[in-house]
């Protein structure tokens, strides 16, 4: 049987653990791939007994972009676009998905697999792992939202000078300039990510998670004052809600929360 390019694992307390899985290339991205990885996604979205999405790659690498097989598709057949070859949902799909999704980066991420990480909730990398957006040396553009996000993330200048320079940058230099969360030692990064999920799972809300993940987006092109306005209506339609009951008691108990499972209509 041919090994499935994305593996899935779920472990307590609700913590999806997705494994890009081509590590002879980095775990390069194409159509195949993609199809696979949205599959394992909107299936989690949908099982209540998933909380929080944690994405990482097999072997050295995370994702080190295109395929060459994709690669060499868009090359042969450029007027059908890079859709056919690395899959027609684009990537930024993953910041409106209302679960909290962590790239745990544990190599080389390049191209569209930095894309992919770039619109994940948070990040987490290892000290030595390798970064590059690669689009200017390969006769690209800032694709799949990048230069929207990355200036958000670590200010114009530094995205100018990653996208313009195409440079290699370790996850070290990641952490520093806000690319990432934190960079940890190659060794302890799954560990890491893992614990920071099970806080998550175990102590946060679901339905505040998808509220607050559509407010950061929203919020991007608000001025403060409907901003402001939005999240007056937001907050006090979720004091009506049992989560907050919840909250509250949790806290005068001195106990972990039991808030319920997302569900499309809490939010």
């Amino acid at each position: 049987m041919t090994e499935p390019l994305v593996l899935s694992e779920l472990r307590d307390p609700g913590i999806l653990l997705i494994t890009l899985n081509r590590p002879d290339q980095l775990n390069a991205w194409g159509a195949d791939m993609a199809a696979e990885f949205f599959t394992i996604v909107d299936a989690a979205i949908a099982d209540p007994a998933v909380r929080v999405i944690v994405v990482t790659g097999a072997g050295k690498g995370f994702c080190a972009g295109a395929s060459m097989t994709a690669l060499n598709e868009i090359r042969d057949n450029p007027a059908e676009g890079a859709g056919p070859a690395t899959g027609d949902r684009p990537v930024t799909d993953l910041a409106s998905l209302p679960k909290p999704i962590i790239a745990a980066i544990n190599g080389a991420v390049a191209g569209v697999g930095l894309s992919m990480a770039l619109f994940c909730d948070l990040r987490f990398t290892t000290t030595t792992a390798k970064f590059t957006t690669s689009f200017a040396r390969r006769g690209l553009i800032a694709e799949y939202g990048s230069s929207w996000m990355l200036p958000r993330l670590v200010g114009t200048a530094r995205a100018m000078d990653l996208l313009l320079s195409g440079r290699v940058i370790t996850g070290a230099e990641a952490a520093v300039m806000g690319l990432v969360n934190a960079a940890t030692e190659p060794d302890a990064l799954i560990d890491h990510v893992l614990a920071y999920a099970t806080d998550l799972a175990e102590n946060g809300c679901p339905t505040s998670w998808s509220i607050m993940k559509q407010q950061v987006l929203a919020d991007a092109d608000r001025p403060l004052d409907q901003a402001t306005a939005v999240a007056i209506d937001l907050m006090n339609a979720s004091v009506t809600r049992p989560d907050f009951q919840e909250g509250v008691q949790s806290f005068l108990d001195r106990r972990p929360p039991a808030f319920a499972p997302y569900s499309p209509q809490g939010a």
